[in-house]
């Protein structure tokens, strides 16, 4: 599927997620920004500083209304064990069948060494109160990443 854009109506949601239970993109609308970042693997290098960036900026979110939400394939009882050992206070959703990686065309053909296979995309959507895609990071450099997106949003709010 192609990628939402920014100004598209954000792809709705319901993952099983930790530590929530479950998590519906309906249930922040009118409340609250998305920060939606999809990331390959739970405790691997890349992802862990992702996280941990996420983590270490999350004041500046949710002060500026906004919740950051983690994905990947991997199950809730992974997301469980990931957030523990990083003091994690953001949820992470267990997209296992990759069915919403798929609808934010964030699921494609990866080659490593030669080898073709499909996997997650490292991206971040960030979605607004509205529902709309306010903007996109498709391919996310984890480096800086976080304080990237907090300035996106500080910049969205003026």
């Amino acid at each position: 599927m192609p990628r939402p854009e920014v100004g598209d109506k954000a792809p709705a949601f319901d993952l099983p997620a930790f530590p929530a239970g479950r998590i519906k993109l309906s249930q922040f609308k009118g409340k609250q920004n998305v920060v939606l970042y999809f990331y390959p693997r739970d405790n691997t290098p890349g992802c862990t500083t992702e996280a941990c960036d996420f983590r270490d900026n999350l004041a500046q979110f949710q002060s500026a209304e906004t919740v950051v939400l983690g994905v990947s394939t991997d199950t809730v009882d992974s997301h469980e064990k990931f957030a523990a050992k990083f003091e994690l206070p953001f949820p992470l959703l267990a997209d296992e069948d990759h069915a919403l990686a798929e609808t934010y065309g964030v699921w494609v053909e990866k080659n490593m060494y030669g080898k073709k296979s499909m996997g997650l995309q490292r991206s971040t959507f960030l979605i607004d109160k509205s529902g709309k895609v306010a903007a996109v990071w498709p391919r996310v450099k984890v480096e800086g990443h976080a304080a990237a997106v907090a300035a996106k949003l500080a910049e969205l709010a003026e």
